[in-house]
């Protein structure tokens, strides 16, 4: 899981898919903490985004650094604690001037039952179970 959240802090943008009825949404995303073993994402609670994975939770991340690639596909379950919203928030003081722990509008969700998988033209594929 820690190669996983390197990678990701290397990528700096990556893209979330998720499902709206039957029609796949791709957006950039750039927060990602470890807190409690666990790997957590940020956004807004009115957002889309937050809506249809409340609907169906299966996402997939793809972001690529340094001439590989990763796509982790994974269940998002939201953490209603102000603790992991802290720390985020902590981690990424510019969201602070839209989002507050516990202000309603900020949601934190962890990666559950994720398989992550690193690529690149040059080598074997890496799979990395969480």
């Amino acid at each position: 899981m820690q190669e996983v959240y390197e990678f990701l802090k290397k990528c700096g943008t990556y893209y979330i898919a998720t499902v709206d009825g039957d029609q796949p949404r791709v957006r950039p995303f750039g927060t990602i903490d470890m807190f409690e073993g666990k790997l957590y994402i940020q956004t807004g609670k009115p957002k889309d985004c937050t809506k249809q994975i409340m609907k169906n939770p299966k996402v997939e991340i793809c972001g690529m650094a340094g001439g590989e690639w990763i796509r982790v596909a994974c269940t998002l379950v939201p953490d209603e604690r102000i603790e992991p919203q802290v720390h985020m928030l902590d981690n990424y003081p510019s969201l602070k001037s839209r989002y507050a722990p516990g202000d309603g509008v900020n949601i934190v969700f962890y990666m559950k039952d994720a398989t992550a998988t690193i690529s690149s033209f040059t080598a074997e594929p890496k799979v990395i179970k969480f």
